[in-house]
This record gives C-alpha cells, sequence and structure tokens, in this order.
C-alpha cells in the first residue's frame, strides 16, 4: 500500500483511487436523490408567481408533477448512493486494517516493544475508524453541501443575475473560516489524540497490574495514575471543544448577518424596481440564501472532522511507514534444517544503550546439543535467545545455522523449523486443540493425542467437560500454570521442531507442575537442538554443555560436573541458591 503518513490529504487521494468508478456512481445517485433541495425552491417560486400573477393553472399542475417526480425519485437514488459508498468506506477500512496487520507482523520485535499493544490497537480500531468517519460524512454533507451551492448559485445566475455576487460572498468568507479552523484544530487535534493513545496504554498497563495491585491494597494509587492521564484527556478535550466552539459561533453570526442582508435587498430590489424581481425571486432568492448558509456551515463543520480523520492518517502511516522492518524477501530459503549453530564473535548493542548487551561471543553447538545459558541479571542470556530466533541482528560477527550466515536466511523458513516454550506460555481465546495446532491444517488426531500424552498433558485435557474442545478463555485463563505450559509444550511437540528454545520455562510454577513440566520437557529435547535460559541452575544440570554469561561476555563453558569443579563463577552462583 503506497502510503505517505506525511501528506494525509495526498494519501487519502491515493486511497481511493482505485474505487474511482463507485465513486463516480455513488456521486452521481447522490446528486439525483438531493437535487429537491435545491429544485424546491425554485418550484416553490413558480407556484407563488402563478398565484400572485394569476398564470395559467396549467402551470401549476406541471410544477406539482414536477415536484412529484423529484420527491419520489429519492427512494431509489437514496439506496443506491447508500450501498455504494458503504461498500466504498467499509473496503477501504478494511484494506487499512489488513494492512496494519499485515505491517505489523513484519516489523520488529523490538518496534513492538517500544510501541506497546495498547497503542497499536488504538491505530488499527481508532483511527481507521476516525478515518471511515471522516470518509461518510465527506460524503454525506459535504457532497450535498458542495451540490446545493452548484445547483443554487447556477439557479440564481439563471432566475436573477444580480445577486450572484452577494452568493458569491459566503465563499471566501468560508475559505478563510476554515482555514483558521484547520491551523488552529489540527494541533489541538494531534494533541487530544496523544492524550488518547497515553490513556489506552495506562489502563492496559493497570488491566495487566490489577493482581499486584490488589494483592497490596494499591487501588488508590492505581486510580491516581489513570486519574491523572484522565485529566489531561479531558483537558486536551476541552482545549480542543473550544477552538471549535469559538469558530463556529463565529461562523453562524457571520452567515446569519449575510441572509439578513440578501433578504433586506431582494426586497428593496423587488420594491424599488431596482431589478426585475418577482415575489417568487424575493422567495427564492431568500431560500437559497438560507441553503446557501446552512451548506457552508456544513462544509465548516466538517473541518474538525476531516482533521481528525486526517490526523488518523497521520497516525496509521506511523505503522506504515515504520522503517524497522524484519527484511527477509530475495534472501535464502531453508527447507531443511539439521540444528548446527555457530556464533562467530556475536555482539549485540541495543539502541542507546551504554554498553553492548553481548560482545565477542563465540560457541560451535552441534545438531541435537543442549546449551543452557546461564549467569547473573543484565548478563545477556534473552538477548542470545533473540539473536538466535533472529528477533534481532548481530550488530558485530555472525551466526550461522548449518554453515550459513543467518543474514542472508528467509527468517520465516528457517523459523518453520523453530518452536520456542516462554516462562509464561501465550495462549489465545480458542480451544484447547485450536491453540495446540495453531498455524497447523491436517493434523491427525493420533498426532495430536501424541503430543498431549508427551507433554503431560492428555490425562487434565480428558478430564475437562469438553475434552480437548473445551475454551481456555483469553490467555488461557481458565488453566492452571502448569496445564498452560504443558499445553505450549504439547504446540512445540506437534510441530516436530529441530531448534528448540527454552526461556525460564518451569520457573514460574509449583513443585508438583514443574516436575510433570520438566518431564515433559526432557521428551522434547530428545534429539534437538536445543537453547535453554535458566535461573534455577539445577535445572540445567541435564545440558550438554553450560554458556555462563558475564556483561554480556562468555565467561566459562562446559558441562554442570565440570563447572562446579572449576570453582568459578557458576560454581559461586550454585552455592547462593543452596544458601
Amino acid at each position: 500500500m503506497d502510503f505517505d503518513g506525511r501528506r494525509p490529504l495526498r494519501t487519502t487521494v491515493r486511497l481511493l483511487a482505485p474505487r474511482k468508478w463507485r465513486i463516480a456512481l455513488a456521486t452521481i445517485a447522490f446528486a439525483a436523490k438531493d437535487s429537491p433541495t435545491w429544485l424546491l425552491p425554485l418550484l416553490t417560486a413558480n407556484i407563488i408567481d402563478v398565484v400572485v400573477e394569476h398564470r395559467p393553472l396549467l402551470q401549476l399542475w406541471l410544477n406539482a408533477a414536477v415536484l412529484a417526480v423529484i420527491l419520489l425519485q429519492n427512494i431509489p437514488m437514496h439506496m443506491l448512493w447508500v450501498r455504494q459508498m458503504s461498500l466504498i468506506v467499509r473496503e477501504l477500512g478494511t484494506d487499512l486494517r489488513s494492512a496494519l496487520a499485515g505491517r505489523l507482523q513484519q516489523l520488529s520485535i523490538s518496534f513492538h516493544t517500544k510501541a506497546g499493544a495498547s497503542l497499536l490497537q488504538t491505530k488499527v480500531v481508532r483511527d481507521v475508524e476516525n478515518v471511515e468517519m471522516m470518509l461518510q460524512q465527506v460524503a454525506a454533507s459535504g457532497t450535498s453541501a458542495v451540490l446545493t451551492l452548484i445547483g443554487a448559485l447556477s439557479l440564481t445566475a439563471v432566475r436573477v443575475p444580480q445577486f450572484v455576487p452577494l452568493f458569491l460572498l459566503v465563499v471566501p468568507a468560508t475559505a478563510g473560516l476554515v482555514a483558521m479552523v484547520r491551523r488552529r484544530s489540527g494541533a489541538r487535534n494531534e494533541e487530544f489524540r496523544r492524550r488518547v493513545e497515553d490513556l489506552s496504554a495506562r489502563v492496559d498497563e493497570m488491566a495487566h497490574l490489577m493482581p499486584i495491585t490488589r494483592a497490596h491494597a494499591l487501588e488508590t494509587e492505581a486510580l491516581h495514575r489513570v486519574r491523572g492521564t484522565v485529566d489531561e484527556v479531558r483537558a486536551a478535550g476541552h482545549r480542543l471543544d473550544l477552538v471549535n466552539g469559538r469558530f463556529g459561533a463565529l461562523s453562524w453570526v457571520t452567515y446569519q448577518l449575510l441572509g439578513a442582508a440578501c433578504l433586506i435587498g431582494a426586497g428593496w430590489a423587488a420594491w424599488s424596481g431596482f431589478a426585475p424581481v418577482s415575489a417568487g425571486d424575493v422567495v427564492l432568492l431568500s431560500t437559497y440564501f438560507a441553503v446557501l448558509t446552512n451548506s457552508v456551515i456544513g462544509l465548516f463543520g466538517l473541518a474538525p472532522i476531516i482533521t481528525k480523520g486526517l490526523e488518523s492518517i497521520r497516525s496509521v502511516g506511523e505503522v506504515l511507514a515504520a522503517p524497522d522492518l524484519e527484511r527477509n524477501e530475495g534472501k535464502q530459503t531453508v527447507t531443511a534444517v539439521a540444528g548446527a549453530v555457530t556464533l562467530q564473535g556475536v555482539g549485540y548493542r541495543y539502541a542507546d544503550a551504554a554498553a553492548p548487551a553481548v560482545r565477542g561471543l563465540d560457541l560451535d553447538v552441534r545438531p541435537g546439543e543442549t546449551i543452557a545459558f546461564v549467569g547473573p541479571s543484565g548478563s545477556g542470556k534473552s538477548t542470545m535467545l533473540n539473536l538466535l530466533i533472529g528477533f534481532i541482528r548481530p550488530t558485530e560477527g555472525r551466526i550461522l545455522l548449518d554453515g550459513v550466515d543467518m543474514e542472508h536466511i528467509d527468517l520465516r523458513s528457517y523459523r518453520k523449523s523453530v518452536s520456542v516454550v516462554p516462562q509464561e506460555s501465550v495462549l489465545f481465546d480458542g480451544t484447547i486443540i485450536d491453540n495446540v495446532t495453531y498455524g497447523l491444517r491436517g493434523m491427525t488426531e493420533e498426532t495430536v493425542t501424541r503430543a498431549l500424552r508427551d507433554a503431560n498433558a492428555l490425562e487434565f485435557v480428558e478430564r475437562l467437560p469438553h475434552g480437548w474442545d473445551t475454551v481456555v478463555g483469553e490467555r488461557g485463563a481458565l488453566l492452571s500454570g502448569g496445564q498452560r505450559q504443558r499445553l505450549a509444550i504439547a504446540r512445540a511437540l506437534v510441530r516436530d521442531p529441530r531448534v528448540l528454545l527454552l526461556d525460564e520455562a518451569t520457573s514460574a510454577l509449583d513443585s508438583e507442575s514443574e516436575a510433570l513440566v520438566q518431564e515433559a520437557l526432557t521428551r522434547l529435547m530428545r534429539g534437538r537442538t536445543t537453547f535453554v535460559v535458566a535461573h534455577r541452575l539445577a535445572t540445567v544440570r541435564g545440558a550438554d554443555r553450560v554458556a555462563v554469561l558475564s556483561g554480556g561476555r562468555l565467561a566459562e563453558l562446559g558441562t554442570h560436573d565440570e563447572l562446579i569443579a572449576a570453582d568459578g563463577l557458576f560454581a559461586r552462583l550454585h552455592r547462593l541458591q543452596k544458601v
């Protein structure tokens, strides 16, 4: 999608361009269905002149017939317009949301970490809704106002051309007012949007912290944090409302004064004979000026909605034009993974970090070998897992997969042979079978059953009311921590990965659940290249080698027993955990 958030108006036109024929059909339908707005004053003037000037009665019936036709055609033309505009707006909204979802899948993990889930949710839901609302309002009120202006000015030019200059005063007055509103309201709209995004993030944070908040009786503190952001939203919204209200009042008074001048001028012209103005023309001019005034006020009223919609286009552009992409196109596709991993002088420095998180790390891992990363907090363990899965790229050195530099590999193809079991398993609100086979199709019942059994999950799944068709709730809320973790292992088993990443997979469990999960992990790790991050050093006893990290460097490397015998950093950490 060709999207430039810095030029929202041009981007909007570009988004609508593929639908130009449907827009043309909708505009024609709208012009037909809205024609009574500017034709009724003309017909009214004709009927008044028939009565006042005693013209032939046939003219009365002809005007009545035209009136009936233009009123009755409104129904089919209105439905045609609604159908076409609904398709235009809803399809564009769908395209934007699909483009955002697709882009979010391409953006790096570091982008997601910095942006936050609630902010991105606001862009996908609220900002696209603002764009849809802008298009709907412009299509209805804007098109009506423009067509009414054209119709009323054209008929006035034919009937009483002397009054066209007065009517045209409305246009520059409106242009000036709208320009003032755009300039002032644009800044206020952006401020208001930022405050709403902050509130969304704060509410998301409050929801996640709810167990901690309740456990420590911190409800007042939590409310205080949210209330501060709510007050900022209120203040920003109030400032925006004042700007819109001030210019709304100014525009109304301006147009009412011009309307009164038009009525008095038409009456004077008819009484004095200054212009050939009939009684019907006085009504016509007065009505048309009111129609023109309302149309211009309607256009003026669209300014805040348009400003808000264009600001949302800019907001969406922050995602669609974000450069922080994981680039895989044109790179080598991996069809089979043996599991040999080689790190050569690998280092990584986070943006704006004072020192590298990992530096100068060399390691040669054989296929099927289990490597455990241990070390104090901040030693680089999580960074190592992110490097191995490709969430981040080394800023120095390189990582080889089966002898091929991962910089040249399409990581999406590599990850088809990878499974991750995190500290807290990630489940979605679906059935157990949906979660275990997520992203896989055609899994046989035998395969799923075996995966559940090997994950020590089959027994508790069969006890559930609906077996593996049981819905687990949002984030697996209806299951215990140990049950969720065993389902995560079953999800990994059913994929039969060649490379396995375990991130503190048992640290949050009780002793009984940990024993069941550890037993399942042992089955899962068998024959697979496995990288384990662990704080509890007793859990890495079965690793082929233990890599001890300190300050981002590889301090020690060996088996559990070798490192204990060496009496170095690992041994000291081991003794501290025993105390």
